[in-house]
């Protein structure tokens, strides 16, 4: 048999390009790879929070510590509703005025010391809570003590995520921002896959020093990878264009900024969608591994392992969506997709517990992460889209406040909703077919579906109505001279 020569396999290798490599193109001349893999490691530390808040410390509250369901969910939930100020911090940004020329790391520096702070506390803090030293120390201590470092961290990853993603926008060019956002995304996937994995090895077995040993290793790890994020990406401004931008924001006050901001076509029906949207992907964020282990039976391991499932979906969608969006594919129908493809997820996590069928619970996990994910990265790209004035804080501050805010909602709400249903239901005052331990999860799921259904409606009218192949026309020439360049 002969073999085929190195010559005539040459063309077939150069027929690879970088565009087979999944957000390989999103580097441009002004913002290199090296450089956009060093930005996204901020997204990589609020991937571990957010792996380590609402999936195994929330697990690991409810189960090994015996902390209230309702509380845990509060818990989780409080420094989410302050997302509103992430409105106020993406305007800030984009008129601070630093003493080394910089509008954005200041920032992320002071949200990265609120998340070291808050990790550094939040194990002695569990421990009181749960009721371990509760003889010894009075009972309000631990409720104010865990209150506090969910809201450092909470007000930590608000400050880092808007100023960062509006550091992103600042520096890529427009013709690349969809592939940024990707890539940028799946920097806060890679996080939270890391940390479930990481996380769910280093808590088994649960001992309470190995539980202070991983929150306080991630404190450090955020302080790390944020500093290496932040390493020269911002360039320091000379004197008279600081004057420039003081003058700006002098004349600029939030309410001018955000009248403007209003101004754009449909905006308002623009963040009650992503409110929506996220109200409706948001609710079994906390739910999941629970679901996983009080009523599939799941060990540990196996509900950990659900939080990575979940951001491989994501991650998936990210990709497709990326792509997508590069060729010019209207943003509000592919998230359309993600809330359709989020109707089947959760119809196939309601049937997993009746059919007892673990494998279609985890295919039900996937699809959430999936929908989610596209959901996710369409409004964001739209968001980073319209930034008015070269405010891009304010219009991510924007974005990030209403879906940061119903994450919250959806999160406390769900909680209360699963107990209160769950009550209801084992003392008989639902009927003898609804008193089993899953009826609280099934009504959470099923507001759910509902919100989604809601959520199209109100995609409707968003939705462009040029021809997809136009869209393609007139965006595909600049991406393929940026892929020429690269």
């Amino acid at each position: 048999m002969k073999l085929n020569s190195p010559s005539k396999m040459a063309p077939f290798w150069m027929r690879l390009d970088a565009s087979w490599l999944p957000f390989a193109d999103a580097a441009t001349p002004e913002l290199p790879m090296r450089r956009l893999l060093r930005l996204s490691l901020f997204q990589v530390t609020v991937g571990l929070a957010l792996a380590l808040m609402i999936g195994t410390l929330n697990r690991v509250m409810i189960v090994e510590l015996r902390v209230s369901a309702a509380l845990v969910s509060l818990m989780i939930a409080v420094p989410l509703l302050l997302a509103p100020a992430r409105a106020i911090i993406g305007f800030r940004s984009d008129h601070h005025r630093s003493a080394f020329g910089w509008r954005r790391v200041p920032f992320i520096w002071f949200g990265t010391m609120g998340q070291f702070g808050g990790f550094a506390i939040m194990p002695f803090a569990l421990i009181v809570l749960s009721g371990h030293v509760r003889t010894h120390i009075g009972p309000a201590i631990g409720d104010i003590g865990a209150a506090l470092a969910f809201l450092m961290v909470g007000l930590g990853m608000h400050t880092v995520q808007t100023a960062g993603l509006a550091l992103a926008t600042d520096l890529a060019p427009e013709a690349a921002r969809p592939k940024v956002v990707a890539m940028l995304s799946s920097g806060l996937l890679v996080g939270m896959i890391g940390g479930a994995l990481i996380y769910g090895a280093l808590l088994t077995p649960f001992s309470l020093v190995r539980l202070i040993q991983v929150l306080q290793g991630t404190a450090a790890i955020t302080m790390i990878l944020n500093g290496v994020a932040m390493w020269k990406q911002e360039p320091r401004r000379s004197d008279a264009q600081v004057a420039v931008l003081t003058a700006t924001a002098g004349e600029r006050t939030l309410r001018h900024a955000w009248t403007l901001f209003r101004t754009q076509p449909r905006a308002i029906r623009r963040l009650v969608t992503i409110g929506l949207g996220t109200l409706a992907f948001s609710m079994q964020d906390i739910l999941l591994e629970p679901y996983g282990g009080q009523i599939l039976h799941l060990a540990v391991g196996q509900t950990t392992a659900l939080t990575a499932m979940l951001a491989v979906g994501a991650g998936i969608a990210f990709v497709f969506g990326g792509k997508r969006l590069a060729r010019g594919a209207d943003p509000y129908r592919l998230a359309a997709l993600g809330a359709i493809i989020g109707l089947f997820a959760f119809c196939a996590v309601i049937f997993s517990s009746p059919l007892n069928l673990p494998p279609l619970f985890a295919a039900g996990v996937f699809l959430v992460g999936l929908g989610g994910g596209l959901f996710l990265l369409s409004t964001l790209s739209d968001a980073m889209g319209r930034v008015v004035g070269g405010m891009s804080g304010l219009a991510l501050g924007a974005w990030g406040a209403v879906q940061a805010l119903a994450a919250g909602c959806a999160i406390a709400t769900a909680g209360l909703l699963r107990h209160l249903v769950g009550a209801l239901a084992q003392s008989g005052a639902l009927g003898p077919a609804i008193n089993g331990q899953a009826s609280g999860y099934l009504a959470v799921y099923e507001v759910e579906l509902l919100l989604l259904f809601i959520t199209l409606i109100a995609i409707g009218p968003l939705v462009r109505r040029d021809e997809p192949g136009q869209i393609i026309a007139k965006t595909s020439r600049p991406a393929r001279s940026l892929s020429a360049q690269l």
